[in-house]
């Protein structure tokens, strides 16, 4: 058995305790803060959370771990990113700002068209070189569990590449990764103009999800579904398909126009369905009487210059579960910093800290199938935890932009590290 540790003196635990599950509406409100007590770990695991004194005794011998008056909260989880690509496209922040669209640059060979030409072109070890220090970046602000989809191949090799890859960063790095096969993000180029080539996608990709269930890297399947990209009958077939290879769903939804994407995404009992900036009353009124999480990336929105915004209030006290995450990508949303979406959820989507709290490690481990193990500061959950040099549980969100994260722990070991000595 591991060495136990006691987590002390912090100013305030964050536990997010409460059900194993997405907390739905003004269940929300609730982020279980804590003052004057302690954690303590054992086998990568919660074993008690209350007063430092009562601990001590319990746990004799244990390495106490000073927290300096900070602030410690579950380890944050980022359940939407696209963290494995190659160069950047910063040369279409331009395009956009001179009134170019997002449809107009994909349809010149831009966007997601030009990231699928790099990364075919890169290798394994290429990719895995360029994704170890965005993944640190993004672990330095508080993130101990990361899904990365893939998607930027829209072939059967490529994309078992890409997961390939996301295996073994996972293997690399002491976080939890999930992956998302996202083969279903765009029709390829090659067939995107060639008669007949649409359903020849359609028909690869419903194919293909054998091979990426047998590769066992991949949890979930994903599908843009969107006007333009995948319409939500293609979407449901390509779905329906991955369900009975065995993996589990999300759903790219009503980002740009209202399809009906969240309404798919209950129909077939998808963990969750993202972006739902344009999401129609019918869509919030499906989320909010069913399971799906409803993960929200404002991030995106703020970096392609919309004004229109996922409808984060409307949802939670339509009684819908919100989870928030980066969408973290070389062309919509290229940053790292999950608390920095905590602020744009309560800046902008007018959420309260609580929810958003929440919407970054209950409802994100909802996200992800996770809510039974990690997520929450409880015993018996995943001893995922991060430490923020804050004196108020609420700064986190407010100080934006700021990493504040000194320390976080997945499993019970350090992921991110504290001063020298204290981790």
């Amino acid at each position: 058995m591991s060495v136990a540790k006691i987590f002390a003196n912090a100013s305030a635990i964050v536990t997010c305790a409460g059900p194993q599950r997405g907390r739905r509406g003004m269940e929300m409100s609730d982020a279980g803060v804590l003052k004057n007590a302690g954690v303590a770990i054992e086998s990568g695991r919660i074993a008690a959370v209350g007063d430092v004194k009562d601990l001590r005794p319990r746990f004799a011998g244990a390495t106490e771990i000073d927290c300096r008056g900070g602030v410690l909260t579950p380890g944050l989880v980022d359940s939407h990113t696209h963290a494995v690509f190659g160069k950047s496209r910063a040369e279409e922040q331009e395009l956009r700002a001179s009134g170019v669209g997002y449809m107009e640059i994909a349809k010149r060979g831009g966007g997601i068209h030009s990231s699928v030409r790099d990364l075919r072109a890169l290798s394994e070890a290429d990719l895995i070189k360029l994704a170890l220090p965005r993944l640190r970046r993004l672990l330095s602000y508080g993130a101990t569990t990361v899904e990365i989809k893939s998607g930027y191949g829209l072939d059967a090799e490529s994309e078992l590449k890409t997961l390939a890859v996301i295996g073994r960063l996972s293997k690399l790095l002491p976080i939890r990764i999930v992956a998302t096969w996202l083969g279903g993000h765009e029709i390829p180029l090659e067939q995107r103009d060639r008669p007949g080539g649409r359903a020849e996608c359609i028909a690869k990709l419903k194919a293909d999800t054998a091979a990426v269930a047998k590769q066992g890297i991949a949890r979930f399947a994903d599908v843009f579904c969107e006007p333009g990209v995948f319409s939500i009958e293609e979407s449901r077939e390509i779905l329906a398909a991955a369900k009975e290879a065995g993996l589990a769903i999300k759903l790219h939804a009503d980002e740009l126009e209202p399809s009906g994407g969240a309404e798919l995404a209950v129909e077939l009992g998808a963990a969750s369905a993202d972006h739902l900036a344009a999401i129609s009353a019918e869509g919030i009124r499906a989320l909010a009487g069913s399971n799906t999480v409803a993960t929200l990336l404002p991030g995106t929105m703020l970096f392609l210059g919309k004004n229109k915004n996922a409808p984060a209030r409307e949802m939670i006290d339509a009684g819908a579960a919100i989870a928030l995450a980066t969408d973290y990508n070389p062309g919509t949303s290229p940053t790292p910093n999950l608390p920095l979406m905590m602020t744009l959820g309560i800046s902008v989507l007018h959420m309260t800290a609580a929810e958003a709290m929440i919407a970054v490690t209950a409802n994100g481990a909802a996200a992800l199938n996770l809510a039974t193990e990690t997520g929450q500061i409880a015993p018996g959950f995943s001893a995922d935890l991060s430490l923020f040099d804050i004196a108020d549980w609420r700064e986190l969100a407010y100080w934006y932009g700021d990493r504040r994260c000194v320390g976080s722990w997945c499993r019970g070991e350090p992921c991110h590290p504290m001063e020298a000595g204290l981790s």
